[in-house]
């Protein structure tokens, strides 16, 4: 088998709000928007009557898939990420400090940025729907 990362996804609660949080505050572009639905879509998925907005940003070599179903599911608890399950994109940047100062107030952070053992800085941010994105320099 010959695989190759095509996109990470993420259901968001409000596919507007999220593709600007990524846009504008994690600067990645609109690669495509559209939508999806019909019997072989909620049969794939298996939910009854789903159908799907979506939203590809591009993330360099794979693609930030953001996903706005419609039912939309349950809200869950605040995963954190040690329990299993938890989940996280990773997206590296260039300068941490400077993306880390140009966040706007309203971006919730789990610390400032760290320098980790392995050398790797880091910072956790959450999108608007709670989801954790680390951020990180190598």
């Amino acid at each position: 088998m010959d695989l190759t990362a095509h996109h990470f996804a993420v259901t968001v609660s409000d596919l507007d709000e999220s593709v600007a949080f990524y846009r504008d505050v994690l600067g990645l572009e609109i690669l495509t928007r559209f939508s999806v639905g019909g019997d072989a879509f909620a049969t794939g998925v298996g939910i009854d009557g789903a159908s799907a907005d979506f939203a590809h940003m591009d993330a360099g070599d794979a693609r930030v898939e953001l996903v706005e179903y419609t039912p939309e599911g349950d809200d869950c608890d605040d995963v954190q990420l040690h329990q299993p399950g938890a989940t996280h994109l990773g997206l590296e940047v260039e300068d941490i400090e400077s993306v880390y100062a140009s966040l706007p107030d309203d971006v919730e952070t789990i610390a400032e940025p760290q320098k980790t053992e392995s050398g790797t800085t880091i910072l956790f941010v959450r999108d608007p729907d709670g989801t954790l994105v680390e951020l990180l320099e190598l």
